[in-house]
């Protein structure tokens, strides 16, 4: 199976409420990228609301979502755990984690009051979070003569490609990262644009965050 060229995940953490009869429901909404993290992520929140009666969570891992895992943590099964799993899957995330944490307030929801209130305080953490696409990339680092500094850094502008770590030494040293399935044109364009005297070296290939437009 081909590498998907991108994702989203959360950037930045969202934190949520929902109360229904009483009954209070707070959400977290976070980053994860190993089960190891899950199971450490969920222990710090056991131990923030250590008075709580349930800790329903649910997390989607890979960069192609490959692993999901859902716990109803003591609640009727199939009322907590998947609904805040649909709400991660229905948002195109992976590496996410959404925990849901219960303060009973005494009076039973039923089934359908449930799978409500879980999924509307999962929707509710997620709102809150920032996202970002992840984008399959190549981060290349340039080298090349000062006398071509104007030529290339216009052409990255065009192309909306932002320089980074740039270093002025006896020539001029940047990175750049270029989705992957866009590398080959761009690597071909500066050698043809520089006749040749520009070094291009592929560092790494991995995931980024990619402003949407």
């Amino acid at each position: 199976m081909d590498k998907p060229s991108s994702y989203k995940r959360i950037i930045t953490p969202g934190f949520g409420e929902y109360e229904e009869k009483k009954s209070r429901f707070l959400s977290e909404a976070v980053s994860v990228s190993s089960e190891t993290e899950v199971r450490e992520y969920l222990a710090g929140v056991k131990k923030k609301y250590y008075d709580a009666r349930h800790h329903c969570s649910a997390y989607c891992l890979g960069d192609d979502g490959g692993l999901v895992r859902s716990s109803d943590d003591g609640e009727p099964s199939g009322t907590a755990g998947k609904p805040i799993l649909e709400v991660i899957l229905g948002a195109g995330l992976s590496n996410c984690l959404i925990v849901v944490t219960r303060y009973f307030g005494g009076t039973l929801l039923g089934t359908g009051g449930l799978v409500r209130a879980y999924t509307s305080a999962a929707k509710a953490a997620l709102e809150n979070a920032e996202t970002a696409e992840m984008k399959l990339c190549d981060v290349l680092e340039l080298t090349f003569d000062y006398s071509l500094h104007d030529r290339i850094f216009h052409y990255l502008e065009t192309k909306e490609i932002p320089p980074e770590n740039p270093a002025y030494l006896d020539r001029v040293s940047i990175e750049v990262k270029v989705e992957a399935e866009k590398s080959r044109g761009v690597v071909e364009e500066l050698l043809s644009l520089t006749a040749g005297r520009v070094e291009i070296r592929r560092k790494e290939t991995g995931f980024f965050a990619r402003k949407n437009k």
